[in-house]
């Protein structure tokens, strides 16, 4: 199995830089740093009445690194995408030393959305995230800034800006 050594992964991160892949077909990683960079202020996180409400309901059980490698093999089901084998290979034994992780939600035992990121210190890099069902991505979302406001962390680095996450609080 090949993989991006985890050594060189969080050295990477470090220094702000991140693999993406041309594709989901692709053997390589190419290595990015975003010009401006997304950051969603730990204590800031932004949640909407609907959100709030169906959190309240309880309709998702939320887990952490439940089903870590299954998160990134979701979140790379897309037309599009930018997670090949060797990134979910490679982020997979990143979790495994305990520097990756996703937070899952589930829906009648059943994975319906989540995200994974990876930890450094008191920064969270967030990666990607996918939902099978609506609501489940942001729940995930409100259920890791939680966790990272629970466990001090500094920096929330979303890698990019985007209108999705500007909703949450991202600047």
């Amino acid at each position: 199995m090949k993989i991006i050594p985890p050594e060189s992964l969080l050295e990477a991160y470090s220094q702000g830089i991140f693999p993406m892949a041309e594709s989901k077909d692709a053997e390589g990683v190419d290595w990015y740093s975003a010009r401006k960079r997304g950051v969603i202020p730990i204590g800031e996180f932004h949640t909407s009445d609907n959100l709030r409400r169906i959190i309240r309901q309880g309709k998702f059980e939320v887990k952490v690194n439940h089903q870590f490698r299954e998160v990134v093999k979701q979140c790379a089901k897309r037309e599009t995408s930018w997670i090949n084998d060797l990134i979910i290979n490679s982020y997979d034994v990143l979790n495994q030393y305990g520097n990756a992780c996703s937070v899952e939600a589930y829906n009648k035992g059943k994975l319906v959305g989540g995200l994974y990121g990876v930890k450094l210190k008191a920064a969270f890099f967030g990666e990607s995230m996918f939902k099978k069902e609506k609501w489940a991505d942001k729940v995930a979302l409100y259920y890791c800034h939680e966790i990272l406001e629970k466990n001090r962390f500094l920096l929330w680095d979303t890698q990019f800006y985007t209108d999705h996450l500007a909703q949450f609080g991202c600047v």
